[in-house]
């Protein structure tokens, strides 16, 4: 993130400054990113979204995400692991997605992953969220790209059969779900403050 700052959106409103180029990142910022998700699906659905980002902006995934969730079934991982080559080949073929192989494997993969587990994959990505809430950001500089726990968090997927879950994916779906609020000491909408 830089040395990035809180911007002044039009509405008055102080934001974290990645999210006014776009209206799309300024919906997505202010109902979204940083606050908590649950659920197996629903935490599928933003691992897989991370790892088709690698590379790429996340605005081309947030405009291409109502397509992946058409394709993908709704990331419900028992649909998605039931797929097989001729679904492989759809997605291939899917203009409305990120047509990489290697992802598109990854996320086959990690939806056997999800479903194998014990407990399902919200409470174990849960279970690496940080005891206590680190100081308020006052600027891009003080967001990490990696912590110990989302490098522990990327440890345990691996173990568990995950692929492309490293640290920094690992981390920034922590940051996207709200397992951290990442949001800028002055942004409206960190956690606590009164928007």
């Amino acid at each position: 993130m830089g040395e990035l700052t809180t911007l002044l959106g039009a509405d008055g409103l102080l934001r974290c400054s990645w999210a006014g180029s776009a209206p799309e990142y300024i919906a997505y910022h202010d109902e979204e990113w940083g606050k908590p998700l649950r659920g197996d699906d629903a935490l599928f659905e933003r691992l897989c979204l991370e790892a088709f980002q690698s590379g790429l902006s996340w605005l081309t995934i947030l405009r291409k995400r109502p397509a992946f969730r058409t394709a993908f079934a709704d990331f419900s991982i028992e649909r998605v692991a039931a797929f097989g080559e001729a679904d492989v080949q759809r997605l291939l073929a899917d203009a409305g997605i990120v047509r990489n192989r290697l992802k598109i494997n990854a996320a086959i993969a990690n939806a056997h992953a999800a479903a194998a587990l014990d407990g399902g994959l919200s409470d174990l990505i849960w279970s690496y969220a940080p005891q206590e809430p680190a100081p308020a950001p006052k600027s891009g500089g003080d967001v990490p790209a990696i912590t110990p726990e989302s490098t522990a968090l990327a440890k345990a997927l691996k173990r568990a059969g995950f692929v492309f879950v490293g640290p920094t994916t690992c981390y920034a779906m922590m940051q996207a779900c709200g397992l951290v609020d990442d949001h800028l000491a002055d942004c409206h909408a960190r956690r606590g403050k009164a928007a």
